[in-house]
């Protein structure tokens, strides 16, 4: 299996080649990659901590462990690593601690040896997904320990099957694992490892902090003015042709902000024609007395939860729900589309009664409208939620000092 791990990481590599010459992404991830190790310098007298981020998601739910690891360890250095490009561009929009952050070499047995000589890690945070098989051993062999923070699994992982015997041997090499839910413990607990913690998901640290750092944005409060208003935030296309007819109703209503995933020139104008006058861009806003502003800019989004009565949250019709914290955070109803298994929190926000999920442009609708008269229970029900589930960072550091 090893063999075809190997095989398989180095075809990876040569498919994201061949892509780097067409496609933005790929280039970006292949450039990133190419830089010297002996280019960055670690000062001697730091130990270093690691945090491996997928991308830019997994960095935010790492982020309030990594700054409480700095607050009770001030003289470590922290070196965060991502796999995607996404993680690398818009980290440091984030307030962050982070001393060093590179893309993460391939997982081959020489660019992980290298890696782990070069940096010498003392300890290694894995956040939530992906598990680098090399470079967790050569972390291992060189004698730092090993977590996984907000860990969470599910009975389809192929750790859980009979061909996953390989990848089980890569959750073997923790030393203990801070899980986001009870199932996740058992679920490696039915395979043996049994140093597993549950403490939450880290997020709902993440998103109290910047709740209580949100600051005026005054384009959108000049926009907002003293209307209603309803956020589709991090809309994919497939939730735009759905929900769009539904808006023209609802913009009697509302106003309404669109941030889509794609913020692409083309994207923007693709949502622009579909209504009977051009929306407001923010990024060149003209207060022009419009009921839609489309965010065609990236790191506005959270932020402007705190001016809507109402959010849809995009990703829910392809699986790949988005951060549903955030309007959380805020105590707005929130509603997404029917693929939602995979986010332990959206199936706890629908039981509390404060998420709704919608089929079509009707059934949002009749969702807005159900939602628009519990809006004061609803914002009671997510305090609570969002107090009952604070602290998992701190948990966390406080399980590793003991």
């Amino acid at each position: 299996m090893r063999l075809f791990y190997g095989f398989g990481i180095r075809s990876f590599f040569a498919v994201m080649w061949m892509a780097s010459w067409f496609h933005p992404k790929a280039k970006k991830w292949i450039a990133g990659r190419r830089i010297p190790l002996d280019t960055y310098r670690i000062p001697k007298n730091k130990e270093l901590v690691w945090f491996h981020c997928a991308s830019l998601g997994e960095f935010d739910q790492g982020l309030p462990v990594m700054n409480a690891y700095k607050q009770a360890f001030p003289d470590s250095f922290l070196l965060v690593t991502f796999f995607s490009p996404s993680g690398m561009e818009f980290y440091n929009k984030r307030d962050h601690q982070v001393d060093l952050a590179l893309y993460l070499p391939l997982d081959t047995k020489r660019k992980a040896k290298k890696f782990v000589a070069h940096f010498n890690p003392k300890s290694v945070f894995f956040v939530k997904y992906e598990f680098w098989y090399n470079h967790l051993k050569c972390a291992r062999r060189n004698g730092a320990k090993i977590y996984g923070v907000s860990s969470l699994f599910r009975p389809t992982h192929r750790f859980f099957k009979w061909y996953g015997g390989f990848f089980r041997q890569a959750l073997r090499l923790f030393d203990h694992f801070y899980t986001q839910d009870i199932r996740s413990k058992d679920l490696l607990n039915s395979i043996g490892i049994d140093q597993v913690t549950v403490t939450g998901d880290t997020r709902y640290d993440r998103m109290i902090a910047v709740k209580e750092k949100s600051r005026e944005n005054e384009i959108i409060r000049s926009f907002v003015e003293n209307s209603p208003v309803l956020i589709l935030g991090s809309s994919w296309t497939i939730d735009e042709e759905i929900l769009i007819p539904a808006l023209f109703e609802l913009r009697q209503k509302f106003k309404i902000i669109i941030a889509p995933h794609d913020i692409s020139e083309k994207h923007i104008e693709q949502i622009s024609a579909e209504f009977d006058h051009d929306p407001e861009r923010y990024t060149n806003f003209q207060n022009l007395g419009r009921d839609i502003l489309i965010l065609d800019t990236i790191g506005q989004l959270t932020n402007a939860y705190q001016y809507a009565d109402l959010a849809y949250i995009g990703g829910g019709f392809t699986g790949k729900l988005h951060n549903i914290l955030e309007p959380g955070a805020f105590g707005i109803p929130i509603f997404f589309g029917p693929k939602y298994s995979r986010f332990p929190e959206a199936q706890l926000f629908i039981d509390h009664g404060v998420a709704f999920t919608v089929e079509d442009s009707y059934s949002f609708e009749k969702a807005v409208e159900e939602a628009s008269g519990k809006r004061a229970q609803i914002n009671e029900k997510l305090s609570e939620i969002f107090a009952k589930n604070q602290g998992a960072a701190q948990k966390i550091i406080n399980h590793i000092g003991s």
